[in-house]
């Protein structure tokens, strides 16, 4: 009984977070068309909005801790669900996306993509998409921002493991910018695919960052069992047994 209620209230969820979205599009756009900083205002404010209901309506709460970049940095993220783009992008200042380039025709998420910065790539070159993503960025590096990327490339599912790919360490030696690594167990609590949101405490962790100056190969040692090993530690904390 419990279950079917919860898979009701996480309906509901779903259908409201995606109505809020139409709602505050059409409040937000007008403005963010005259207004420079508007659009961040308005993914600040829809975040948010998602956090606070899902707290609400499905009793997800939601916390993030570490030190909130700031500042022009990396942050290379681990990616289970929507929700931690959520929960990062409510907190920091500037975020931007390396995002697939079919994002971009997506209704209101496209438009909002391109008024805040995103890197869109054709994943199917993977070289060229490198040399261009590189470029991208760095044409838009006068502006301070949080780029964010997914070293794995997708979502990956509480537990399970995914090599993370090497363009994560080619963005941080040819930008020459700070990483802050980014941890988090929301995928126990809203898995990749699938209706029911379960409640608990989700957490985004940044990590400490590391400075720039390093090799690709240096930095790949690295990033890789410092996310992974802080997620897994996250997971262990909301009792996730890797059994799903």
């Amino acid at each position: 009984m419990r279950t079917a209620l919860q898979y009701v209230l996480s309906f509901v969820f779903i259908v409201q977070m995606y109505v809020s979205m139409f709602v505050m599009a059409i409040y937000w756009t007008p403005i963010a068309m005259f207004r420079k900083n508007a659009a961040f205002d308005a993914v600040h404010s829809y975040c948010r909005w998602v956090r606070a209901s899902a707290a609400f309506l499905v009793g997800l709460k939601s916390e993030i801790r570490g030190e909130v970049p700031m500042d022009e940095v990396i942050i290379a993220a681990k990616h289970q669900s929507f929700f931690d783009i959520i929960m990062i992008v409510s907190v920091v200042s500037r975020p931007k996306f390396i995002m697939k380039k079919e994002l971009l025709w997506a209704p209101i998420v496209g438009w909002y993509a391109k008024k805040i910065g995103c890197v869109p790539v054709d994943r199917g070159r993977r070289s060229e998409a490198m040399k261009k993503m590189v470029a991208d960025v760095k044409a838009g590096a006068a502006k301070p921002g949080q780029l964010i990327i997914y070293p794995q490339g997708t979502r990956v599912a509480a537990g399970a493991k995914k090599s993370y790919k090497v363009g994560v360490g080619v963005l941080y030696a040819e930008l020459g910018q700070d990483c802050v690594p980014a941890a988090t167990n929301v995928g126990v609590f809203w898995p990749r695919h699938g209706i029911l949101r379960k409640p608990g405490l989700a957490v985004v962790e940044f990590l400490p960052r590391i400075p720039a100056g390093g090799s690709v190969e240096t930095f790949m040692a690295r990033i890789e069992p410092l996310v992974e090993g802080a997620s897994d530690r996250l997971a262990a904390e909301a009792g996730f047994t890797g059994k799903g």
